[in-house]
């Protein structure tokens, strides 16, 4: 066999079935890692290219069988690790049928499905985290393409309130663009900034304390500096540690009051929303000029899939302005999604987010938010009945901030047990969750936010870890 045939289709689906149905089978009790097992699975892929090859379905049992043990189980219930969503099982069955379809959908006239249905998802979006009626969205890889679009566009705002059109003459000439925000800033959108040339340098971080909490008078009184210069505030929905919030409401007036530019970046914190219980943290976001919100994260879609909003589409059009004599007509009233977010070539995400918004509504989605809460409340409860444990916030959402802490140790001493304990549970690989630093100290931050996670699965992840405490002591 050496090249493609359509008689292969057949035995393909075919494998692929089984293949599905022994993941599927299996996803719940597999380790979260495995790390010995990679390396020996890793080894037998390490060959030369073959002359001949071995065909379709030959590859792909291969590649499954010898392959698995090499995968993260970040689809299952005990990785805890980032804030890694699973796929609903709607989500999951679309996913299948976009790789099928395999439809760019970059413009209407190619893809009127693909396209429609993300106008139209993304409407959804807007009512289910109550943005602002006038919001543009577009669907974009995740967070760190969400708040390009969003800090472009804010670029592109800025530009033009110095009386430059940035997108087309650059920014030579300019003053720094300052960016105003909290000890909680995301290091993606940091990232962002140097990718638009608008530097790393430009972030004013305005905190009050060692967590990151934001500075607000210190804010207030870096805007009056500015003496009517256009600025922009980012606001952070959710930091990365302990999933606090920046005032949204606040910022907004501030924003209001010396006429800058809100930017929110909600990757996962923007799901506040859906919940009488917790919509206050993100009251005021229907103000934001620009926000940004993660898919494969807690709407539990397929990687990737991220979501940015700009209210004004017109400076958002500008920013990502895209035509060539051979692409449709940016001006023709049916749409090209491509000029207004940086991907031309774009995997039609919007199958996924469409079926499992179709499939489970907004009350669906509440009831997993709620379910996610109150596992993460439920973990909270077994780490403060556990004495070598010690929590170092109080959730808002699901993300747990804890460490270990017997108690006759100096803080530099914490903080090497508490590393060593965190390689240690990666290397034991049947729970996830990495460390991070908290207000200085070294600490656990699991993330309930995968539709798979079970009460029992709360359970396991506290046994695991604490066998491995005692060991280490």
């Amino acid at each position: 066999m050496t090249d493609p045939d359509r008689n292969e289709l057949d035995a393909v689906r075919a494998a692929f079935n089984e293949i599905a149905a022994d993941y599927l089978g299996r996803v719940d009790d597999l380790p979260a890692l495995n790390y010995d097992a990679a390396r020996e699975a890793l080894a037998g892929f390490q060959r030369s290219l073959p002359s001949e090859g071995i065909g379709a379905e030959a590859a792909l049992r291969e590649l499954y069988e010898n392959g698995l043990p090499a995968t993260g189980t970040t689809s299952g219930p005990r990785f805890f690790h980032w804030v890694v969503g699973g796929s609903t099982p709607a989500a999951m069955g679309a996913d299948w049928l976009t790789s099928l379809l395999d439809n760019p959908s970059y413009a209407w006239v190619g893809s009127p499905l693909t396209v429609e249905l993300e106008i139209l998802s993304l409407e959804w979006l807007k009512d289910l985290f109550g943005l602002h009626e006038d919001m543009t969205g577009v669907m974009v890889t995740g967070a760190s393409m969400a708040n390009f679009v969003g800090m472009a566009a804010a670029r592109q705002w800025w530009g033009e309130r110095h009386g430059v059109d940035v997108s087309e003459d650059g920014l030579v000439g300019l003053p720094a663009m300052p960016v105003l925000t909290s000890g909680y800033v995301h290091a993606s959108a940091v990232k962002v900034l140097s990718l638009l040339g608008v530097g790393r340098s430009s972030v004013e971080r305005h905190t009050r304390d060692a967590v990151g909490r934001v500075d607000l008078a210190s804010m207030e009184a870096s805007l009056q500096a500015l003496d009517g210069a256009p600025a922009v505030l980012m606001a952070v929905a959710g930091e990365v540690n302990a999933g606090d919030f920046d005032p949204v409401d606040e910022m907004a007036d501030l924003a209001e009051r010396y006429g800058a530019w809100l930017h929110v970046d909600g990757a996962f914190g923007l799901f506040a929303a859906v919940s009488d219980r917790t919509a206050h943290l993100v009251r005021g976001v229907e103000r934001a000029d620009s926000v940004t919100v993660d898919g494969h994260k807690w709407l539990n879609v397929p990687y990737d899939s991220g979501y940015a909003f700009v209210r004004d589409r017109e400076i958002m059009a500008k920013a990502f302005a895209y035509t060539a004599r051979y692409l449709a007509d940016p001006t023709d009233s049916r749409p090209v999604l491509g000029g207004l977010g940086p991907e031309s070539s774009r995997r039609a995400r919007a199958l996924t987010v469409w079926t499992t918004l179709r499939a489970y509504g907004r009350v669906g989605y509440q009831r997993m938010f709620e379910r996610h809460l109150d596992l993460a409340r439920e973990m909270v409860e077994l780490i403060d009945a556990a004495p070598e444990l010690e929590r170092l916030a109080d959730p808002l959402l699901s993300v747990v901030c804890f460490r270990l802490n017997p108690g006759d140790l100096s803080e530099e001493e914490l903080s090497e047990l508490n590393h060593r304990w965190s390689v240690l549970i990666f290397e034991d690989g049947r729970v996830a969750a990495g460390a991070t630093e908290y207000g200085g100290q070294i600490a656990l931050r699991p993330t309930v936010v995968n539709w798979r996670t079970r009460s029992e699965d709360i359970v396991e992840f506290i046994r695991v870890i604490r066998e491995l405490a005692a060991g280490l002591r």
